[in-house]
Formats: C-alpha cells, sequence, structure tokens
C-alpha cells in the first residue's frame, strides 16, 4: 500500500463519527480517543494540495475548527450543539503530500452557554499550528 492508502491509518484511529457535505470534501477524518481528549487526524492528499506543493492553510484551519469543536461537542450527553463564534490560528509550518496531522484540542473553560478552547496541530513532532477557539453552545 502507498503512504496516501486510506488504509494506511496509524493504530487506533477509526473514521470519524462526524460528516457533512462540506467535511467529507475536506477531509477524511478520523478519530481515537487520546488522554487529554478526542484527537482528530487527516492524512494530507491531493485535494489538499496548493500551488506550493503544501497543504493549503484552509484544510489546516477546517480541521483546527472541527477538532476543537468536536471536543466541546462531545463534552456532556446528550451531545452539545456548537457554533464557532471566533477561530485564531497560527501557522507555524507547512504539510506535504502523504503527511499524517493529528490535531490536539482542550477545554479551557466552559459555560452554559460559551467554549473556550485552545489546541495545536502536529506532523509527528513538529507543531504545525497552534489555535484558540470560543464556541456558542447551543442549548434549547
Amino acid at each position: 500500500m502507498d503512504s496516501l492508502s486510506a488504509d494506511n491509518i496509524p493504530a487506533g484511529f477509526e473514521r470519524a463519527k462526524f460528516s457533512s457535505p462540506f467535511l467529507d470534501m475536506a477531509g477524511p477524518y478520523y478519530e481515537r480517543q487520546g488522554e487529554g481528549g478526542i484527537i482528530v487526524a487527516t492524512r494530507i492528499n491531493e485535494g489538499h494540495i496548493n500551488h506550493i506543493k503544501v497543504a493549503h492553510g484552509g484544510v489546516l484551519g477546517t480541521l483546527a475548527d472541527v477538532a476543537l469543536s468536536y471536543q466541546v461537542h462531545r463534552a456532556e450527553k446528550p451531545a452539545l450543539p456548537v457554533a464557532t463564534m471566533n477561530l485564531n490560528t497560527n501557522y507555524l509550518a507547512g504539510a506535504k503530500l502523504g503527511d499524517w496531522v493529528e490535531a490536539y484540542a482542550r477545554i479551557d473553560r466552559i459555560s452554559k452557554r460559551t467554549a473556550y478552547c485552545s489546541g495545536q496541530i502536529v506532523c509527528g513532532e513538529a507543531v504545525l499550528m497552534t489555535m484558540t477557539a470560543v464556541f456558542a453552545i447551543l442549548r434549547k
């Protein structure tokens, strides 16, 4: 199998349980439970690559939003409906075709209506992005 094969997924990861037409196009995404929460990951494929042969910044930005919001979404049962109010991203390095990138997210503070989160996206030992976000919790 080549490095871009869907079967070449690190141990412990499974196809993410979330889906939408946009996320299906932007992914595929994978998840596993980590010590600090859910880790969301993807393998950089041809559709993610920009004109300078690295992953488009929007790919990493989308992964950041997905990972941070998913952490809040899964914070309670039943799952919380959330909407992004603010997302800050700091691009530190690029990802190349075939790279496996993982997003680590944590909830820093959560109230009845708002959640504050932070995290990072890594490829191996390299930190590609740091991020923070604020989410509206859309309780009924």
